[in-house]
């Protein structure tokens, strides 16, 4: 570490005589300083030269500023206002004034307190909608971000594996010698098996300009949405990253904080929308380093062994073997199928395929895009085919990576649950039916008032499957749940 220490001190008097002009309260990290006022904040850079950044001179700190800005205002857009000039004197400096610049200033809008993804999680107040509306917005982010060239130096093994072991020596203060050796020797195994798939990714454009830093304290809800600020500006290779390894910091800190509900939804929702099933091998890898980071950062800012300790035990957890089992769910349109999954999702921390989903993706239609507009009729006899085919080999992907997985589809032929059954028997896995029942009253109720969702089973295809649908067998049942039921899967056989 670098740091004029001249330069230093004066720049810290000045951020300090600014904030008495501004009634500011001073937030100081190790690369910059940011002032709370009432309605405004402003961020200030040091003037420091380190390892990963180098803000030694006025005109760096000025092309950051303008970087950060430029990178924010794509998921805070309302929350970034421009770059401000520092002006006056040093010890009666202002904003915008007449004079030499002393200094710049990335100038914010201020958010409700409470408003961080962190402190509602804290608080007890994260719930599905942010999960839901937060996977919308990353989505959506993801799919238009601009995408890193095949050959470019981004996101390759070794790098990955450098940076995953230089997070593990970080944190080794932080555990046990057996620990250590037991996570290293996880890491260099992951890395080793991942590199043909990293390279795939790369090259089939899923390396990304990303946001980079997309932990809980860095996500907000405001009174327009959700947006997720502060991302990373100072190192490219930082941002520059897989599409997978920047939600994979959501994933990691919800499940650090204990919401394996909420992680699951948000995996499901970003998922859902992306069709980005084939990076799940890698996702653990993600989740461990990204884990180890935040450990070894929390305990630089002296937050505590509670703090440290849950992403510590995060990062061992995911390191973990996976409990892999098959799930699927069975009844007509409007049984409530993808409530029951939902519940699995969350309950075992399984990764869900819809059909109603992946039905319209093979259609290149996106999960709530209208498919009798389009002229498709996606309930044919080969689209069905296409779809459960779909099914099976996305599934065998995830459960192989060691999620459990639930196939929420109708699986009324008996053919199409043999199919899944002979999946978890090769595969060595537990199985499970999981029955949705209701009055055709009730069926037909539920689809006339059905809103907002990718199905668009009506009830001319629900007499339709009704007259084709095969009652589950009595060796069938054996397998079979009820929705809600809390009992394990019985096992492979």
């Amino acid at each position: 570490m670098h740091i004029a220490d001249d330069a230093l001190l004066s720049a810290r008097e000045l951020v300090h005589a600014l904030a008495g002009v501004l009634h500011a309260r001073v937030i100081e990290t190790h690369i910059s300083w940011v002032l709370l006022g009432p309605d405004f904040a402003w961020k200030i850079k040091k003037p420091v030269y380190l390892p990963f950044v180098n803000y030694a001179s006025l005109q760096a700190r000025r092309q950051f500023c303008e970087e950060e800005v430029r990178l924010n205002r794509r998921l805070a857009p309302s929350l970034y206002l421009g770059v401000t000039r520092i002006t006056g004197t040093p010890h009666s400096p202002g904003l915008d004034g007449e004079g030499t610049v002393l200094e710049y200033a990335v100038r914010m809008r201020r958010f409700a307190p409470g408003a961080l993804f962190s402190e509602k999680a804290d608080a007890g107040d994260l719930g599905a909608g942010d999960m839901d509306e937060l996977a919308a917005l990353l989505a959506g982010f993801h799919e238009n971000a601009p995408r890193a060239d095949a050959l470019a130096d981004f996101a390759g093994a070794q790098a990955r594996r450098a940076a995953a072991l230089a997070a593990l020596d970080g944190a080794r203060p932080l555990m046990d010698e057996a620990t250590h050796a037991a996570l290293k020797a996880w890491l260099d195994a992951e890395a080793a098996a991942l590199a043909p798939l990293w390279a795939a990714r790369l090259a089939d454009g899923r390396v990304r300009e990303c946001h980079g830093d997309l932990h809980l304290a860095n996500i907000v809800r405001l009174n327009d949405g959700v947006a997720a600020f502060d991302g990373i500006e100072f190192d490219p290779a930082l941002r520059w990253i897989d599409v997978l390894d920047d939600i994979a910091f959501v994933v990691m800190d919800l499940a650090a904080h204990r919401r394996q509900d909420l992680c699951f939804r948000f995996l499901n929702a970003w998922l859902d929308r992306t069709g980005d099933h084939g990076g799940l091998p890698a996702l653990r890898f993600a989740v461990v380093y990204r884990a180890l980071v935040r450990a070894q950062g929390e305990q630089l800012r002296g937050a505590g062994s509670p703090a440290v300790r849950r992403y510590l035990d995060t990062a061992l957890a995911w390191a973990a073997p996976g409990n892999a089992r098959l799930f699927i769910t069975h009844g007509l349109p409007g049984s409530g199928k993808t409530f029951a999954s939902q519940r699995v999702v969350e309950r075992e921390g399984a990764i869900r395929l819809r059909s109603d989903v992946e039905r319209k993706r093979l259609h290149g239609l996106g999960m709530l895009e209208d498919s009798r507009a389009k002229g498709v009729d996606l309930y044919q006899a080969d689209a069905t085919t296409r779809t459960y085919a779909h099914l099976f080999s996305v599934a065998r992907t995830a459960l192989q990576a060691g999620y459990p997985v639930v196939l929420d589809a109708a699986f009324l032929r008996r053919a199409e649950r043999d199919q899944a059954h002979a999946l978890a028997l090769a595969l060595q896995l537990p199985f499970c039916i999981v029955n949705c029942e209701a009055p055709l009253a009730v069926l037909r109720a539920r689809l006339l008032g059905r809103r907002g969702d990718a199905s668009e089973a009506d009830g001319a295809v629900l007499d339709r499957l009704r007259k084709t649908a095969e009652p589950l067998s009595a060796e069938e049942r054996a397998f079979a749940q009820t929705p809600g039921a809390d009992s394990s899967p019985p096992a492979p056989g």
